[in-house]
């Protein structure tokens, strides 16, 4: 049987019969969960495992946004609240070792807190550089101000992550910092130049054009493209993620429910796989618009199956080991215990 070349989300803590039946016909490449599929340890063991069941595939990727600070689905009391990004770059500023150790250390808990539930895949890092003019969409979810301290730290946290056998996903790819809108509201459009977007915002994806899986960004570089933004636009896929960044890994839409985007969803799915997304992603679990997606997606085949068998590859390995105790004490000690509060 065919897999759609989807990422889709469901609506509550189990699986309904209507959604059962439904992953089970179009049989998702996977699924991404949010908080408000998200109670207890057991709990969400039990919808990850049902999740699988439906497409038959015990690997079968479950997706996150498991960053910390202002974005994260799993917290207290069950798990701990960990920090933004921009906390690990504020940590001892003549100490960039020290930055890494513990934002790689921040990643590696994350990856065992997810793989306990069965969750495989997070949407970390966040590689966007922020503009001092940029919406704050983005703010203290990046690791640092500079493309060389947002690409040393994603770089350590995307590490962290695989070490503890969960994929990375760098995110928004070509670079959503200058965004002077929030593209699940509006659609951004940014007006630099393409030497500008080169030196700055493309920079850290560059550095991580290795990583498995990237996210594109929901918004228009008039240096690239005037009239598509980048999840829609050929130029953009082909010239800068594929060209210019060199990334090859699995390259899937940001959230095609974002307002940012416009169309029936059908059409959104048809434009975001005939610009060169290999998977699209939706997120609300709205039956009706995920059947919108289904009608416009296609199989995953070809190159697109390719690169996303070679991500699930990344999975086979065994994590390495790891005290988590101990881990969580050198992390508490780092930020004096204010992380985990």
């Amino acid at each position: 049987m065919s897999t759609t070349a989807a990422i889709l989300g469901c609506q509550g803590l189990t699986l309904s019969k209507e959604e059962v039946a439904f992953f089970r016909d179009v049989r998702p490449w996977g699924f991404i969960l949010f908080k408000r599929n998200i109670d207890s340890p057991d709990q969400v063991r039990a919808l990850t495992a049902a999740l699988r069941e439906t497409v038959d595939r015990p690997d079968a990727p479950i997706l996150i946004d498991q960053e910390g600070g202002r974005v994260q689905r799993m917290g207290p009391p069950h798990w701990p609240k960990y920090p933004p990004g921009r906390a690990y770059g504020q940590l001892a500023g003549n100490d960039p070792l020290l930055k890494r150790e513990i934002t790689r250390l921040g990643a590696r808990l994350m990856a065992h807190d997810l793989a306990e539930v069965g969750i495989n895949v997070d949407c970390v890092p966040v590689l966007d550089v922020p503009a001092p003019d940029g919406h704050e969409i983005i703010g203290d979810r990046a690791y640092g101000q500079t493309p060389e301290d947002v690409a040393f730290l994603g770089r350590a946290a995307a590490e962290g992550l695989i070490a503890g056998g969960v994929l990375p996903i760098i995110k928004h790819i070509p670079g959503h910092g200058r965004a002077k809108a929030d593209s699940h509201l509006e659609l951004p459009v940014v007006e630099a130049s393409y030497d500008d977007l080169l030196q700055r915002d493309f920079a850290p994806f560059r550095v991580l054009s290795d990583m498995p899986m990237a996210m594109t960004a929901h918004v228009i570089y008039t240096a690239i493209d005037k009239k598509r933004p980048a999840t829609t636009s050929r130029k953009a896929i082909s010239k800068v993620i594929r060209g210019e960044i060199g990334f090859d890994g699995l390259l899937m839409s940001d959230d095609l429910s974002m307002k940012a985007l416009s169309g029936d969803f059908s059409d959104r799915a048809q434009a975001a796989l005939d610009a060169g997304c290999d998977v699209l992603l939706h997120c609300n679990g709205d039956m009706d618009e995920m059947k919108g997606v289904v009608k416009g997606a296609r199989p995953l085949k070809g190159r697109s199956a390719r690169r996303a068998e070679a991500a699930l590859a990344r999975l086979a390995r065994s994590p390495e080991p790891f005290d988590v105790e101990q881990g969580r004490a050198r992390f508490a000690a780092a930020f004096e215990g204010a992380a985990l509060k």
